[in-house]
Order: structure tokens, then sequence, then C-alpha cells
């Protein structure tokens, strides 16, 4: 099937949400569906003051691509662009942006959440939460809490 896959990368710098949706945009596209993923001040209880986002960059940036082809040869008329970002985010940071756009709304909508559901279980990507309190801790990236013990902070 053709893709619709438009763009696909980990990144290093934040992420330009505008720039992602002129490159999804189209003639034939009448609804956008825009995802952010941002940085939360609070998991579990306990005040994050940030986050540490790692990832096998060539290998994530594959699986990424990976997830989204999927989703796109399954949805006809499908255009998306994607990024994840990487490194030490601060809190209301955007870390994961996905723009699905279809000529319906319906589609749109289901694409985007398809993305980002299966780019948790699959892409591998790992995130460190700073907390308030000095310690810091791995994450399990399919849910939420920590999937480590703490660490002392470093």
């Amino acid at each position: 099937m053709n893709s619709g896959l438009l763009h696909a990368a980990i990144v290093t710098a934040p992420i330009d949400v505008s720039r992602l949706i002129a490159t999804a945009q189209a003639a034939g596209v009448g609804a956008l569906s825009v995802f952010l993923g941002t940085v939360r001040d609070l998991n579990d209880g306990r005040p994050v003051s940030g986050m540490d986002y790692e990832a096998y960059e060539s290998m994530a940036a594959s699986e990424l691509a990976a997830v989204a082809r999927e989703v796109c040869d399954r949805t006809p008329g499908l255009r998306v662009a994607i990024e994840h970002r990487i490194g030490t985010l601060a809190i209301s940071d955007v870390s994961v942006a996905i723009v699905a756009a279809h000529a319906h709304r319906g589609p749109a909508l289901e694409s985007a959440r398809a993305i980002i559901e299966s780019l948790k279980q699959r892409v591998p990507i790992w995130k460190r939460e700073h907390y308030v309190d000095g310690e810091r801790a791995w994450i399990d990236p399919t849910g939420s809490g920590a999937s480590q013990p703490a660490e002392g902070a470093t």
C-alpha cells in the first residue's frame, strides 16, 4: 500500500508543532488530530521537576516510522507527521507530537490514538523522572508509575 507517512523522527530540539501541522495539511484534508504528550508535574502522587528521555535512536526512529506506516496503511487517505523528543525536558515541554490528517475527523482521531498506543508499547524510548526531592526513577513507558526503585540524585 501507499503509506501516508510524511515524517517520523526522534529529535533532541523542541518540537515545532506548527511545522508538523503544515507538513500533514493538504487540500483534501478536512480534519487534523493533534496529540501532544507533555511532561507533567506530578506522577503517582510524587511532585516531578523534569524528565529524561533516552532511546536507542536508530532503532527507535525505525520503529516509530513502522508504527505510523502501519496505521497509515490501514487507513486510506491518512497523512501523518510525528516526532518524539529525547534528552532532558522540563515541566510542560512537549515530548511527543502526532499529527494525523484525513478528509474526515473519525479516521484522524482514531489514527492519532492508535499511533500513541502502539508507540508506547513498541518504540524503545525510556523515561526517567526527576523528583522535587532530588531522587530519580525510571518509569514504565507503557503505563504509569516507577518500574524500578528510585535512585539517588545523580
